[in-house]
């Protein structure tokens, strides 16, 4: 009887603890987002830190997600750009923005990418639908872009321009890839925001986005 006493009072103990500790993850992504932006992580609970700094935002990302503000929302002819810069080692990972995107908060959910890999100099361009990712282009190589240092510092801008004939996909003002718009297929119409993969240590600052023919 004793035992079963005492293994009750352990449940009620470690049972509040445990559901604590799952209520500060889960708010630990929601309190740290700057006024008017809103993440979604690839994987349910996901986590990371995204705060204003200086005139931009830096992001210290445990999962990877995309972040956004409704604001950013684009059509037609535009241009997003931003400068990412690093001080620590990236690993494998990437980082930049999306276009087109539209229910970002449901299961089907719409965006394309694009994203460097300062690592190796490497970028990619993909479209996800839902839980589905179509590579547009898969890991490659480019000149334009610049590979970190032994220190891990590594600087990019990049920068899509959509017009009413193409798309093209720019870093450190050279171009990178760029596709008729029947040949890309997927929208360009609708949200744009950044995306940050899986631990990486990455100031954005300049992120715009700007309506019309350049």
């Amino acid at each position: 009887m004793r035992r079963t006493i005492l293994a009750i009072a352990t449940l009620a103990i470690v049972a509040p603890l445990g559901a604590q500790q799952q209520q500060g993850k889960k708010d630990a992504a929601a309190t740290s987002l700057p006024a008017g932006w809103i993440s979604r992580f690839d994987k349910a609970g996901g986590t990371a830190k995204f705060v204003t700094m200086g005139p931009g935002f830096h992001v210290t990302s445990g999962d990877a997600a995309v972040y956004y503000s409704a604001k950013d929302s684009a059509s037609g002819e535009y241009t997003v750009t931003a400068k990412f810069s690093q001080s620590k080692p990236s690993g494998h990972e990437g980082y930049g923005f999306f276009i087109g995107g539209s229910s970002l908060q449901d299961p089907t959910q719409s965006y394309l990418y694009f994203l460097v890999r300062p690592a190796d100099g490497f970028y990619m361009i993909s479209h996800r639908a839902g839980a589905d990712v179509h590579k547009v282009v898969e890991w490659a190589a480019t000149p334009a872009t610049v590979k970190q240092d032994a220190s891990g510092n590594a600087a990019n801008a990049l920068s899509v321009h959509v017009t009413r004939d193409s798309v093209l996909f720019s870093a450190n003002g050279k171009g990178v890839k760029s596709f008729s718009r029947a040949e890309l297929r997927f929208p360009t119409a609708g949200q744009a925001g950044l995306r940050i993969n899986h631990f990486l240590d990455v100031h954005v600052a300049e992120f715009s986005v700007k309506h019309g023919a350049k």
